[in-house]
């Protein structure tokens, strides 16, 4: 029984350092394990803050071209119709290509199907040389705002105008008369017929074939320079 007594002692011995492993050693493993697993986590999100930093970093940089490119899209889609500055813009095409007619007649916007913007389809009537209808054509498709043209008829001048107020920009012999159905954009979605008002200022009225129209004050400014009387009088020489 002596001779059993070590080999008890030490079985006993071992035993016990087993359990307290297992009561100390094993828990500490897994808290180191957990703390593997936390430190791979925050490397990780260290890599992605890191990659959204260089992002933010490249778009401070590229900030204002983006700016510029934003001003340049607004340039070509208006957030208003804002008619009385597209009749100027189509007015400088028509002097510059230096054609002898020239009539605007804006329709009414429609919103597009998505919501997202509103079309303003147009008629424009120009006449004289071909070259001078050519370069008015060229001056259209790169006017700083946008244009869809969706139909060009080109006939001898003399077909009809009748309906439409016209602004001519010089004389000549009788050439060639262009009609082009064009559309304009604008992202104000609500200028659609019906629809409630965008934020075009209230009280302007659109220039339809180059007249502009301010109801301030219940006059009308024709465009040959000359003012009708509104007092009831008629001007020296009026039958």
């Amino acid at each position: 029984m002596n001779r059993r007594a070590p080999l008890i002692a030490g079985a006993v011995a071992a035993l016990l350092v087993v359990v307290s492993a297992a009561l100390l050693v094993l828990p500490k493993m897994g808290e180191v394990g957990e703390a593997q697993d936390q430190l791979e986590m925050t490397q990780d999100q260290e890599i992605s803050l890191e990659a959204q930093l260089r992002a933010l970093q490249d778009a401070q940089v590229a900030a204002p071209e983006t700016e510029r490119a934003i001003a340049r899209i607004e340039d070509q889609v208006p957030p208003t119709a804002d008619l009385p500055a597209l009749f100027r813009l189509l007015q400088g095409a028509a002097d510059r290509s230096a054609v002898d007619f020239f009539s605007f007649s804006p329709g009414t916007p429609v919103s597009d199907a998505s919501g997202t913007f509103s079309v303003v389809s147009s008629q424009i009537t120009v006449s004289g040389g071909y070259f001078s209808l050519d370069e008015f054509l060229f001056l259209i498709e790169t006017l700083p705002r946008a244009a869809k043209v969706t139909s060009i008829t080109v006939s001898p001048q003399g077909a009809g105008t009748e309906g439409m107020t016209t602004t001519p920009t010089g004389t000549s012999a009788s050439q060639l008369q262009m009609q082009i159905t064009v559309e304009f954009f604008t992202t104000d979605a609500s200028a659609g017929p019906g629809s409630v008002p965008g934020p075009t200022e209230a009280g302007a009225v659109a220039p339809v074939g180059g007249a502009t129209t301010e109801p301030t004050d219940g006059t009308t400014e024709p465009t040959d320079g000359t003012t009708e009387p509104t007092d009831g009088t008629t001007e020296p020489g009026a039958a």
